[in-house]
């Protein structure tokens, strides 16, 4: 179980890829989104599949190596990521801004941001990116609604 833990919260190593591997967490999950159709069904399946798996992993993770949100873990940013590009229209330059969004909230992590990592476990690790995701998800729609 320990090497399918390491698997799921690096998001398949990538947390383990040099210099910020938020940021390489979070390329990889807009790559992988840009791939997946544009259903929201299946956008919201895989969202609401991930975040509860994240939560056990990245918790489990987190309690096995005794450190609280380790750079490593990655697939709360993957949740995060997902979440900004929820039924977003596939073009490159919302992609390239919701990435920009998303990691500014991420690294800068805005007083509620900040806040609710303070929570437990996996979801004061997951906790953040998903708040950050929601929020770069409104910015980025009323972006695509003005625009």
């Amino acid at each position: 179980m320990t090497i399918f833990t390491k698997l799921f919260s690096t998001f398949f190593y990538i947390g383990y890829l040099p210099l910020a591997p938020g940021t390489w967490g979070s390329l990889a999950a807009a790559a992988i989104w840009w791939v997946i159709p544009a259903n929201i069904f299946l956008q919201l399946f895989l969202i609401l599949f991930m975040l509860p798996a994240g939560i056990f992993f990245s918790g489990k993770e987190s309690r096995r190596t005794n450190e609280k949100d380790p750079a490593r873990i990655v697939i709360d940013e993957v949740v995060g990521m997902w979440l900004t590009l929820l039924i977003i229209p596939k073009e490159l330059l919302l992609f390239i801004l919701g990435f920009l969004l998303f990691r500014l909230l991420d690294i800068s992590k805005p007083w509620i941001v900040n806040r609710v990592q303070s929570l437990e476990g996996g979801l004061g690790i997951m906790a953040d990116d998903v708040l950050a995701g929601f929020i770069s998800w409104i910015l980025l729609l009323a972006f695509t609604r003005l625009s």
